[in-house]
């Protein structure tokens, strides 16, 4: 394996990380704010808490470790999304700070717990988030960011305009709800509650068939926008009929109401499938056809560096996750609502 696709593997590991890890608390957070308007708030928001207290200040490791290293190991990507991505960017950025608000009223003081304003704060950030982020995907396209001469300019119109933009928008909302809505059902399960299992198990099923549905639209759509993405997609079309295939295997399980753990293993592989599925036929462009990872990569030395020090860091965090699930979301005590204490 050459340096340039060992880098690019470990970022799209790292952003498929947080792919996972942020849909679950980006749809809890949604969920979290529907319960209250449709008085399900006691049936499913213990349950939500539960999840969010231990893991929401390390979802975002997986996004900085992904940004410092696509500038590291392709510093171009830099000179290009640098600019045009100052507005989408700084709009992410604030409704992070937004949602970090929230956490830290929530879990640290009594200002922002039962306050509508601060919950419907926190639902919309839940969507708008991966909206944002799910705009890079379609620039990287290529037909939004021109560059003449030494200036990079972005085309507002074109992007706005354009139905790939909205179709991946579209797929990154309901992706969030759908992996979230089975990873709390299966959480909600482990807990012994039924009443949030049944709760969250409808909200599952509910958000499945427009996740296959938005992502079909936008599979189609690529092909509108890049030809020839499209067609090295149609060459690997196995691992896009193997999420599909997993799809079903957890539509089924989730239906029965059996196997919830493999159920959710499930959609990792769904989304596993068609994330480096889609990753892997966009290469060797990161931006098209502006970046590609063999003539925008670093320096050999400082390749083996950050080769190095990324993956060391993927042997860190991966196990510092599992210690998290383990000591706290998967403890036999603190999933089912005593966190720590003894029964009473």
């Amino acid at each position: 394996m050459s340096f340039e696709i060992a880098g690019i593997a470990i970022l799209w590991t790292f952003l498929f990380g947080y792919l996972i890890v942020a849909s679950i608390d980006f749809g809890a957070g949604f969920f979290s704010f529907y319960s209250l308007l449709t008085g399900h708030e006691n049936k499913i928001h213990n349950i939500i808490q539960r999840y969010l207290s231990p893991v929401w200040e390390v979802t975002n490791v997986f996004l900085i470790f992904f940004v410092v290293g696509l500038v590291g190991f392709y510093p171009d990507s830099a000179f290009y999304y640098g600019t045009t991505l100052l507005v989408p960017g700084s709009l992410a950025i604030v409704l992070l700070a937004i949602r970090g608000v929230y956490y830290a009223y929530n879990t640290y003081g009594n200002h922002g717990k039962n306050s509508r304003i601060y919950m419907a704060l926190y639902g919309a950030t839940g969507l708008l988030i991966p909206a944002v982020f799910s705009t890079i995907l379609a620039i990287s396209e290529g037909g939004i960011i021109e560059q003449v001469g030494e200036q990079v300019f972005f085309r507002w119109r074109e992007f706005l305009t354009n139905p790939y933009t909205w179709s991946v928008v579209l797929l990154a909302i309901v992706s969030v709800l759908y992996i979230s809505a089975m990873f709390l059902s299966y959480y909600a399960k482990r807990a012994g509650d039924e009443i949030a299992f049944e709760v969250l198990r409808e909200y599952a099923l509910l958000w499945s068939l427009p996740t296959i549905f938005a992502s079909f639209l936008a599979f189609l759509q690529i092909n509108k926008q890049n030809p020839l993405h499209f067609e090295r997609m149609l060459d690997i079309s196995w691992m896009f009929i193997a999420s599909f295939i997993c799809f079903v295997i957890a539509l089924s399980f989730v239906w029965k109401r059996k196997y919830l753990g493999w159920c959710f293993i499930a959609v990792m592989l769904q989304f596993a499938f068609a994330w480096y599925g889609y990753g892997r036929s966009h290469l060797p462009y990161i931006l098209y056809p502006y970046i590609n990872i063999y003539d925008s990569f670093t320096n050999r030395t400082m390749g083996i560096a950050l080769i190095t020090a990324f993956s060391l860091g993927l042997l860190v965090l991966i196990p510092s996750l599992v210690l998290i699930m383990k000591l706290f979301l998967f403890d036999a005590n603190y999933v089912r609502g005593y966190s720590g204490k003894k029964k009473g």
